[in-house]
């Protein structure tokens, strides 16, 4: 026989040590011996004569051991799924529903079976960084600089530590039990690899300034697309950004770098604050002087224009009537000129000269100052 289960040196086709098959260990000519299945059976029906009324079985007696045995089997199918759950049912393996929180049936095992994973809490993964809990000193952060260090598109280096926030799909839960083994590794490789990819494209500049916003979102679509190529029924949430620094090596350097920058572009905003101030100033100067000499030019302009139209109308009446135009014109002038002074009149005429008595009419009508008040008398 070629399979003998003898001791020393003989042994089967897999190996030394009799009695070993394909498929493991085989029967063992040494150990304890299994119980016979006669005498448990034997004393299984013992122990029901003694519980059943009259001592004996019978028909009527295995019957409702039977119909007892099919009723639990039945309520063995009941299933409760937890707040932060989903039920996937499987018949013989193969998924045929999904199930929402709360007290649920199945077909008893094993034609059908339930899966409960966590698939409404959100989970988080931490890359670059663990967070370390300790009863005396709390909660500590300790850097993972494997996870961390980054390469970014100028040749710099960076050190990078970042958050993920994700679930499982609504109605991705198969997908996230049959597609995916490990998870949550599968979700952070693929965070670190979409956060090398991102920062690879990038100058270290805009990633330590202005530019987090815009790498959280390239990454979000970045993982999002990878996991649904992967099938994982996963749904990334949010990427959080916790820190991005230069190595420690260098960090003050860089600090020092950014204070210069942070300088330069102070005063290239105060410079353009003065010249946005100086220059609409200087401009709404230039205007104002440039309405100032048009209307200076239209006043003179009008001006010449009416004097011109007043002379040749004179002049048309002069032409007219030259001797009454030409009395009439210095009557006119020494009104305008002798209007305003003190006139005394002198007689010169046959009978002795003399100072003619002149009623200053225009001082009556003028208002005579108040006079003081004296003495308390008005």
């Amino acid at each position: 026989m070629p399979w003998t289960n003898q001791g020393g040196g003989g042994g089967g086709p897999w190996g030394s040590g009799g009695g070993k098959g394909p498929w493991g260990s085989g029967p063992q000519s040494q150990g304890p011996t299994p119980p016979d299945l006669e005498e448990m059976l034997r004393r299984g029906q013992d122990k029901l004569r003694r519980v059943l009324p009259g001592g004996n079985l019978g028909g009527k007696g295995f019957a409702l051991v039977a119909l007892a045995a099919v009723a639990l089997w039945g309520f063995s199918g009941f299933f409760r799924v937890e707040p932060d759950e989903l039920g996937v049912v499987l018949r013989f393996g193969k998924e045929v529903r999904e199930v929402q929180p709360g007290l649920n049936y199945h077909l008893p095992y094993p034609i059908e079976t339930v899966l409960t994973p966590k698939a409404l809490r959100v989970n988080k993964i931490d890359i670059g960084m663990r967070v370390v809990d300790d009863v005396r000193r709390g909660s500590t952060v300790r850097d993972v600089p494997e996870e961390s260090l980054m390469l970014t598109g100028d040749e710099n280096i960076v050190d990078v530590d970042f958050s993920v926030l994700w679930k499982v799909k609504p109605t991705g839960v198969g997908e996230y039990l049959f597609n995916i083994q490990n998870p949550e590794g599968t979700v952070k490789a693929v965070a670190e690899g979409a956060m090398r990819e991102v920062i690879g494209r990038s100058e270290i500049q805009p990633i330590l300034t202005g530019a987090r916003q815009t790498i959280e979102t390239a990454v979000q679509d970045l993982m999002q697309k990878t996991l649904d190529g992967y099938g994982a029924g996963i749904v990334v949430q949010q990427v959080q950004l916790q820190k991005v620094d230069p190595p420690t090596q260098v960090i003050d350097s860089f600090r020092d770098v950014q204070a210069a920058r942070a300088d330069l572009e102070r005063a290239v905003n105060e410079s353009q604050t003065y010249a946005n101030r100086v220059v609409p100033e200087a401009r709404g100067r230039v205007a104002q002087i440039v309405q100032t000499a048009e209307a200076y030019k239209s006043q003179t302009v009008a001006e010449a224009t009416g004097q011109t139209s007043r002379f040749l109308k004179i002049y048309e009446q002069y032409k007219k009537a030259p001797d009454v135009t030409r009395e009439r014109m210095y009557l006119e002038t020494m009104e305008r000129v002798l209007g305003s002074t003190d006139k005394i009149i002198l007689d010169s005429g046959q009978n002795g000269g003399g100072v003619l008595p002149y009623l200053p009419l225009n001082e009556l009508s003028r208002p005579r100052p108040a006079q003081p008040q004296t003495g308390g008398r008005p």
